[in-house]
């Protein structure tokens, strides 16, 4: 189930794990699992591959960290398939997303001793540069073509819970979910603040802008680690931070 329109897709370089999730979410849909044991599922997935980085098993790293992409995508199409949205499960998974991250360039950091100045570097400008991504992204699908309810333009206050869903739960993941995104969001946001009020997002913008989405930034690990070249990982993240500044200036000049 598509979250945009179909006159709204667009070529998105980061969501090539949808066609395993479509597959995945189908054959669990009559089962008893929930989208949130499939968030989990994606997190052991993803630490498994952090367990092959220490034991410099690069190849088997690069296929869990695709798989953890493939079952990402398949928590929120298990959600649509039930009928079953969430705060609980959106911010859960960006949780899970963020301290992934955190755990894998520590670890790349690690075995490639590589300055942890630098890795914290690398850290907040693979965060700076997905949050990017999910601030158009999900103003294409709210604002414009009217997508899903969970996700939101602003993260300001806590959403009351949807139905069959815990309010305290809600209101204790909002919390973490502020602490860990509330700066990102707020750079990008005084970054760009009037990209709410633009009429349209060009297909050809969105497809150079999901190089900053996570699956991309997760198939560029894979395919590193692969090729052995681990020690280039963090340069890579920080260099390519520089795009954002360009895909900004962009949708100011030319998107309205």
């Amino acid at each position: 189930m598509s979250k945009l329109k179909k006159e709204d897709k667009f070529l998105d370089l980061s969501d090539y794990g949808r066609s395993f999730g479509k597959i995945l979410a189908y054959h669990l849909k009559e089962t008893n699992f929930t989208p949130i044991h499939v968030t989990i599922l994606f997190g052991i997935s993803g630490l498994v591959a952090t367990y092959c980085i220490w034991n410099n098993q690069y190849g088997l790293a690069s296929f869990f960290i695709l798989l953890k992409s493939g079952i990402d995508a398949a928590d929120g199409e298990l959600a649509r398939l039930k009928k079953t949205p969430s705060y609980s499960g959106r911010f859960l998974d960006s949780i899970f997303d963020i301290l992934l991250n955190f755990i894998f360039l520590m670890i790349i950091c690690y075995v490639s001793q590589t300055a942890l100045w630098l890795t914290l570097i690398a850290f907040f400008c693979i965060q700076l540069q997905g949050t990017l991504y999910n601030y158009y992204y999900v103003i294409l699908r709210n604002k414009l073509v009217g997508g899903d309810a969970t996700s939101r333009i602003f993260e300001y206050e806590i959403p009351k819970a949807l139905h069959g869903e815990n309010q305290q739960t809600v209101t204790i993941l909002f919390k973490i979910y502020m602490i860990l995104y509330g700066c990102f969001d707020k750079i990008i946001h005084y970054l760009d603040t009037d990209a709410y009020k633009a009429k349209s997002f060009p297909n050809w913008f969105m497809t150079f802008l999901s190089v900053y989405g996570l699956g991309f930034q997760l198939l560029i690990m894979a395919i590193m680690l692969s090729f052995g070249l681990i020690e280039y990982l963090i340069p890579y993240y920080i260099i390519s931070t520089t795009l954002l500044f360009l895909l900004i200036s962009i949708r100011k000049k030319y998107i309205h």
